[in-house]
């Protein structure tokens, strides 16, 4: 299709997230799928729960097969999500990270079920801070603001919907994701209480991104 209708918007802003955090230490690319991201880490071990190509050692998250202190960084970019016991997977993450070393992390806050039924939770900015408490944080952000949230939305219903049984019909989500996108500006303030008490950031994201170190 034309004029990049299906091009994934979340995609997108991960690119220019990882840009920013790249490195050469070694790095375990923690749910490495077909490590679409080995670029930014070159002196990378892909790690997954299936073989794949991409993956170099198939394992649990939740037992990594790996010394203490063995890595600089751990990337971990939407698996946090598709983790039955997370705290237990960040236990291992903080295990087998040298001290000081950087874990870059994202996950999902508003999005559909996907890649079922492997698909356990949704994170907030608090929830996060919460789990990572024991961490510093160095970066924690939201992926898009509240308005293209909705337009991340509909993309997805254009995905994984079927519309009256007829494919072109998806188009019409694509194309309303596309004119959402570029109307974050009509929201002037936002509030985490219905009261309208609590002045807060975005109340809706599609997901986050944490930057944090060992301490």
């Amino acid at each position: 299709m034309g004029l990049g209708l299906t091009s994934k918007i979340t995609r997108k802003e991960l690119k220019k997230f990882l840009e920013r955090h790249q490195d050469n230490g070694l790095t375990l690319d923690l749910g490495c799928g077909r490590s679409v991201y080995r670029n930014y880490f070159p002196n990378r071990i892909g790690f997954d729960i299936e073989t794949r190509p991409g993956v170099d050692i198939v394992g649990d998250a939740h037992h990594l097969s790996f010394e203490d202190e063995k890595f600089d960084n751990i990337l971990c970019t939407e698996v946090l999500e598709h983790l039955h016991s997370p705290h237990i997977a960040i236990f291992e993450m903080k295990r087998v990270l040298k001290k000081g070393g950087k874990l870059i992390l994202t996950t999902r806050f508003i999005f559909p079920l996907h890649d079922v039924p492997e698909d356990y939770y949704r994170y907030t900015r608090y929830g996060l801070k919460y789990l990572f408490r024991d961490w510093e944080i160095i970066e924690l952000k939201e992926e898009v603001k509240t308005i293209a949230t909705l337009a991340v939305l509909f993309q997805r219903i254009g995905y994984q919907c079927e519309i009256l049984r007829f494919r072109p019909f998806k188009y019409t989500f694509f194309v309303l994701a596309k004119i959402l996108k570029f109307c974050d500006f009509l929201i002037t303030k936002e509030y985490g209480d219905k009261k309208n008490m609590v002045l807060e950031n975005n109340i809706l994201t599609s997901g986050y991104y944490l930057v944090c170190r060992k301490k």
